[in-house]
């Protein structure tokens, strides 16, 4: 995969490269996409439900092979709302200090 694929593949479901993404909302958007764009159920041609199913296969590929740290500060950084409970915790009125 190259980066140009990649931000391609982020194109076809209206995602941005700055864009932080779960993989839920991938699959929901994945799924949101293929709905509206089936064959079956609208008269849209099968080369809009492969390019869907390519560009969720190679974010999902990169996702999948896409290493994670489980320091601290990057747990923090991604859980603000318990960042902020333990910065806050012993504060009077709001935790239990």
């Amino acid at each position: 995969m190259t980066y140009p694929e990649l931000k391609q593949a982020l194109s076809v479901f209206g995602y941005a490269p700055d864009d932080k993404l779960t993989v839920r909302q991938i699959k929901k958007r994945y799924r949101e996409l293929v709905k509206s764009a089936h064959p079956d159920l609208q008269n849209v041609s099968d080369v809009e439900i492969k390019r869907i199913n390519q560009a969720a296969s190679l974010l999902l590929e990169y996702i999948n092979s896409y290493s994670f740290s489980f320091t601290e500060k990057e747990f923090y950084e991604q859980n603000g709302d318990e960042r902020i409970r333990m910065q806050f915790y012993e504060t009077p009125n709001w935790g239990v200090g």
